[in-house]
């Protein structure tokens, strides 16, 4: 199933000279999806996996599925002012501007080994940003799950200290 040509090119979003990867065109086969989750958990059965982040927001979609086939927790890691307990916070940058990441203090615990997942990485600042949350609260990134690997861009290099697995790569 070649699941890169489901995903929709939506050019200048969500500004001028962005070309946006929309997924939403790959979700909305159900055949699709789950060939996409289960390509996304392939590599990490039997890793021992106690938690799914997922990063707001295309993360929370494919990582609650992925939490579910892996037996895994799940946790979100969320914009800024998105979570009601007290959080902790690490701010990045991203090809378009600056933001934050924030996760609850005690969504995961020292020694878990978390499995990040996200739609994309692009310049990698949201996933490093996410793995820096789980150090940060004590636990271990175990690799990052990921769809959508644009290679042109140095995400892949900013994450590389950790494994990845990315489901489509484009050029």
């Amino acid at each position: 199933m070649d699941l890169a040509r489901a995903i929709r090119d939506v050019p200048d979003f969500p500004k001028p000279g962005i070309l946006f990867k929309d997924i939403t065109t790959l979700l909305q086969d159900p055949a699709q999806f789950r060939e996409t989750v289960e390509r996304l958990a392939a590599p990490w059965r039997g890793q021992k996996i106690d938690v799914v982040c997922g990063i707001e927001s295309r993360g929370f979609i494919l990582g609650g599925a992925l939490a579910e086939r892996l037996g895994a927790g799940f946790v979100p890691a969320r914009k800024p002012g998105k979570l009601p307990a007290k959080t902790c916070r690490v701010e990045y940058a991203l090809e378009y501007g600056t933001d934050a990441l924030e996760m609850h203090e005690d969504a995961v615990k020292k020694g878990q080994r978390v499995l990040i997942c996200d739609d994309l990485v692009a310049t990698g600042g949201t996933a490093k940003a996410a793995a820096e949350l789980v150090e940060q609260l004590g636990a271990t990134v175990a690799g990052f799950a990921i769809l959508v690997n644009l290679k042109f861009l140095p995400g892949a290099k900013v994450i590389s200290r950790w494994p990845a697995h990315y489901v489509v790569e484009f050029d």
